[in-house]
């Protein structure tokens, strides 16, 4: 007599990047196992396979594909289906801001851990009168770096590559010059020959894109003050 089938529960979130409502399911043991050996090999290609194939499995609803997704969406599913698979909370140790040493362990629920928009926030860049550029949101693999990165980067160097591969299009009224059609010397020449002023106003579009946030309030054990912590993308709660 074969063994009984364990039904497997559904939930549904809504996208925040399109508001479109998918269908997944917690991941399974053998998921988790592929997920937990993945970041123990501190390879950022295993990891990155591991992530994809573990988040594609789980979602049911037909026609989203994961390394389409942006950053944000990635974290937000990567949150709930990890929440529904080994349980609702979390616990993450703080540093204390008031000393920038004391770790203090708070609970957080991960229902309470939402994508905050910024009103401000906008895809289109205006170079100068006559150039505009139009950007994407970072993906998957540009999700793993942010998150599981264990190569010696320069900063610099990282931020580059992230705003080299985030130019969707650069256009002016009678020309489009899509980024998929130029080679990354030329992109990476193109933001070289950027003013300061300029460059901010790429950065900006970073510094303000919808993010996982939680505000948190700590009290240092040892000095008694009390103080707002604000954790934001998924390596904060899971570091």
């Amino acid at each position: 007599m074969p063994l009984p089938k364990i039904a497997t529960p559904r939930y549904e979130l809504e996208l925040p990047s399109t508001e479109e409502t998918i269908t997944y399911r917690p991941f399974l043991v053998k998921e988790e196992k592929v997920l937990v050996i993945a970041l123990e090999s501190e390879d950022t290609k295993q990891i990155t396979n591991a992530i994809k194939t573990v988040i594609q499995s789980c979602i049911i609803t037909k026609g989203i594909k994961v390394e389409k997704l942006p950053t944000f969406d990635i974290e937000y599913l990567f949150l709930n289906i990890r929440g529904k698979s080994v349980g609702e909370e979390i616990e993450v140790n703080i540093i204390c801001p008031d000393d920038g040493k004391t770790q203090v362990p708070v609970t957080i629920d991960l229902d309470d851990i939402q994508i905050q928009k910024n009103e401000n926030h906008k895809k289109q860049i205006k170079i100068d009168e006559s150039i505009m550029m139009e950007m994407k949101y970072p993906s998957l693999d540009q999700f793993i770096q942010n998150n599981f990165d264990f190569s010696d980067k320069n900063v610099m160097d990282q931020s580059f590559e992230l705003i080299s591969t985030c130019i969707d299009k650069i256009y002016t009224e009678d020309e489009v010059w899509a980024a998929a059609d130029c080679s990354k010397k030329e992109i990476k020449e193109f933001v070289e020959s950027m003013n300061s002023t300029q460059f901010k106003d790429i950065e900006k579009f970073f510094e303000t894109m919808p993010k996982l946030s939680h505000s948190i309030t700590v009290m240092n054990p040892n000095t008694k003050v009390e103080s707002e912590v604000v954790l934001e993308g998924l390596s904060s709660f899971f570091a």
